[in-house]
Formats: C-alpha cells, structure tokens, sequence
C-alpha cells in the first residue's frame, strides 16, 4: 500500500484534532465561570500528541486481546480531560480564571492557525508536485 500522506500531514491532522477537543474544553470552562461549585478542565494536549507521534509508524498494541488490535491509531488518539490543579477556589468552589481562560483560548486558536496555514503548504507543495510544477495546463 502506498502511502500518499507523510508523516507531517498525518501529525498535522492530529494537532488539528487535538486543539479542536482543547478549545472545546476552554470554552467549557469559560462557560461555567460563574457555575457554583465548577471546576476547571485542562487538556493534556502534549501527552496525547506526543502519544499520536509514536504512533505514526504502526500501531501501538497495549493488549494481547486480538479483539483489540488496530483499534488505536495516531488518528484515534484523544487527549485525556482533567481537572486542573493549579485553579484557585474562589468562595462559592469555582477555579475558572477568566482571564486565563480567554488567554489559552487566545493562544490555542493562534497554534490552531499555525497548524493549518503549515498544513494548507503541505498540501500546496503536494499539489504542485502532482501537476509537474505545471499547474492546470
């Protein structure tokens, strides 16, 4: 089998995924900032990537259960919700900082960017090798 994607667009795609699940779990939390009681999320988004880049070669057989195999590929991999220790309680038990909140939001949408401007080059450089530098002659 032939492998058109490299190993880039695959990890690409997956960070693309993965910020998409973490920008969910802050607009959670940025949500329930007033919620009595809430406590924040946070996403282990570098395990989980680092997990899906080991990943990229085959996969990762966590069993010997032959019911379980092929079941978890890179483009499988989710990253794990938690509650974030470092939230800081306020009187009625939340640990939603707001402000923080809105700044990873800020940054994980600037990554999110990143990813797919790297990833429409990708593509664009797969594009014109397909069509010999030629473009739509």
């Amino acid at each position: 089998m032939i492998k058109v994607f490299d190993p880039t667009i695959r990890a690409l795609n997956q960070d693309l995924s993965l910020r998409e699940q973490n920008q969910n779990v802050i607009a959670g939390n940025i949500a329930n900032a007033d919620t009595p009681g809430y406590k924040s999320k946070a996403v282990s988004f570098e395990q989980a990537m680092r997990e899906a880049l080991d990943m990229q070669d085959g996969v990762k057989l966590e069993t010997d259960d032959p019911e379980q195999f092929g079941s978890k590929g890179p483009e499988n991999v989710q990253a794990d919700v938690y509650d974030d220790p470092n939230g800081v309680e306020s009187l009625d038990g939340n640990t939603v900082d707001r402000a923080a909140e809105m700044a990873k939001m800020k940054e994980n949408q600037i990554l999110y960017n990143a990813s797919v401007e790297s990833l429409r080059k990708k593509l664009g450089m797969l594009e014109y090798g397909i069509t010999e530098g030629g473009g739509n002659k």
